[in-house]
């Protein structure tokens, strides 16, 4: 469901890559573009959430065109700062939107994200 949403996202002709590889890419990323990463999952989730009429997704300011853009212009960011093809980075942004799941604290980033994308300028 996630990598679906994800690449939904990121565009029809985006594909997965091998999750090894895209940890030890992770690994080496600044924590800004981490957060990048983290706050464009959680976007997606909550676009999610929000097109399918979860509760707890509807709290948070509308995503679907804000999120979006942001996850555009900053995957895109991401992408020519660290050399990423894009199938990289949608495994990236996969992988951290399935810990966000796991972990449930999606929530608690939330506001740390709606800062970012208030920085943005999105």
């Amino acid at each position: 469901m996630i990598a679906a949403l994800l690449l939904a996202q990121a565009g029809p002709a985006a594909a997965l890559t091998p999750v090894a590889d895209e940890a030890a890419s992770a690994a080496s990323l600044s924590s800004e573009n981490r957060a990048i990463v983290r706050c464009s999952a959680a976007f997606s989730l909550v676009a999610y959430g929000q097109a399918n009429g979860n509760a707890d997704a509807q709290k948070w300011p509308a995503m679907g065109e804000r999120g979006r853009e942001f996850f555009v212009r900053a995957l895109a960011g991401l992408m020519d700062e660290t050399g990423l093809n894009r199938d990289g980075v949608s495994q990236l942004v996969s992988v951290q939107a399935q810990a966000l799941v796991d972990d449930g604290n999606l929530n608690e980033i939330m506001p740390a994200c709606l800062l970012m994308l208030e920085a943005s300028g999105v």
